[in-house]
């Protein structure tokens, strides 16, 4: 484990796990979506339980944003929520829909209302984001022979078959769309999703939002002092809502195991309730004599500021993360990365190069990789962050995402205008 960084070295793993490319095999970076649709206007319907928060909510805004600015017709479906109201700004189209009920009937009663709304709104593709709505899109895609988009936004576990016949209604897509090559296999795997239909789109972040050059000294300042830190400690930093599975309990061992009065490691995370969980941190802190060392700082409304001011950035994730946004955001932001090894993160670094990648559960090795990255010196540090920050732009904006899947939709709007989906289904079946 060395983290040796060499200006300009920095070079995407094989098979790195870029965005699906353009139906002719181009990358879709640059093309227009009005060429990919053929000058058409298409009107794609998402749906989704709700638009509360989350990655598969955020990446819904951004495919209806990315749809109307291509010249298309972009119509959300959902039980509503707050980020409903951004929808308004790009133009695009709420319908309020029970959509995250699970009840058999509410999902029939579902898939009438979409098959009168597709019906009646002259909807041309159907994306499904989860699998309650995803049974009711599937089933008035059916009905009204249009083409049927899933995402698989995580790996959905399964105890038994009843649970897997559940989940499987995310593999029946035309196309599905699985956000990592973790998920990639998992959908592979479980549900028999081959190739022909199968696509890797990893989740884009706001490279323009996270941007060292935006954040100002004063919201540095300002950040620091609401975190009460001090000028002398460097910070790690572990971005996450407070729960088990996270590892923020082997980040606190690993800074008792450093044995540095100059560190300091910020949680920052809501409990979201798991008030117990919390308590046991706080326990273990004092129990370890860190006070002065680790801080639990709540929910974080800036979080490019809290990157930035941060030395490390660490997942120490105890499940495999279906994607790991966390350590893709902190790269653009040009910081040092440690992830554990299993998931999707580790597919978004450079082992040795844009950071570290160790054990789950293994706070020795995370200690001596938080240490090598502290030790980088100055030149080292501009160098990773220069590349790191490249490396993100090159595999993981919320540009190439969106891309990636209107050449996903053009992919289908011209299968089903030459050949027709029920004939293109037979031959896939």
């Amino acid at each position: 484990m060395t983290l040796t960084h060499t200006p300009g070295t920095v070079t995407a793993p094989a098979d790195s796990g870029n965005p699906a490319l353009a139906p002719d095999g181009a990358s879709p970076d640059g093309a227009t979506a009005a060429g990919w649709f053929g000058g058409g206007r298409p009107v794609v319907l998402q749906v989704i339980p709700n638009l509360v928060t989350g990655g598969a909510e955020r990446g819904c805004i951004d495919m209806a944003a990315a749809l109307m600015r291509a010249g298309g017709t972009a119509l959300v479906a959902s039980a509503g929520g707050p980020m409903a109201r951004e929808l308004e700004r790009y133009k695009a189209e709420h319908i309020t829909l029970p959509l995250a009920s699970k009840n058999p009937f509410t999902i029939w009663r579902n898939a009438r209302r979409l098959e009168a709304l597709i019906r009646e709104r002259g909807v041309d593709i159907i994306h499904a984001r989860s699998r309650a709505p995803a049974w009711s899109a599937w089933i008035a895609a059916r009905r009204t022979g249009i083409p049927f988009v899933t995402t698989f936004h995580a790996p959905y576990n399964f105890k038994g078959e009843m649970k897997r016949r559940y989940n499987s209604v995310m593999g029946k897509g035309d196309r599905v769309i699985a956000v990592s090559r973790f998920v990639a296999e998992h959908v592979t795997k479980n549900y028999g999703v081959g190739p022909d239909r199968l696509r890797t789109i990893p989740r884009g972040i706001d490279a323009f939002t996270l941007d060292p050059e935006r954040v100002s000294q004063e919201r540095l300042i300002k950040l620091a002092r609401d975190w009460r830190l001090p000028e002398d400690q460097r910070i790690v930093l572990l971005p996450g809502r407070l729960t088990r599975w996270k590892g923020q309990l082997d980040l606190i061992e690993a800074i008792a195991r450093l044995k540095r009065a100059d560190v300091r490691a910020v949680l920052v995370g809501s409990d979201q309730g798991r008030t117990e969980y919390r308590a046991e941190l706080v326990a273990r802190i004092r129990e370890l004599g860190l006070d002065g060392q680790v801080t639990i700082a709540d929910h974080c409304n800036d979080m490019a500021a809290a990157y930035l001011l941060s030395d490390v950035v660490v997942s120490a994730s105890a499940r495999p993360e279906a994607f790991g946004r966390v350590i893709v955001e902190a790269q653009a932001m040009g910081k040092p990365v440690i992830v554990t090894n299993h998931g999707a993160v580790a597919e978004t670094v450079i082992d040795g190069e844009t950071g570290l990648v160790v054990p789950p559960g293994d706070p020795a090795t995370m200690a001596a990789a938080i240490g090598e990255a502290l030790a980088l010196d100055a030149l080292q540090r501009r160098a990773l962050a220069a590349d790191a920050r490249r490396f993100v732009l090159e595999n993981y904006t919320r540009e190439r995402m969106c891309d990636a899947t209107l050449a996903v939709y053009a992919e289908l709007l011209h299968l089903r205008a030459t050949t027709g989906m029920a004939a293109h289904r037979k031959a896939a079946s």
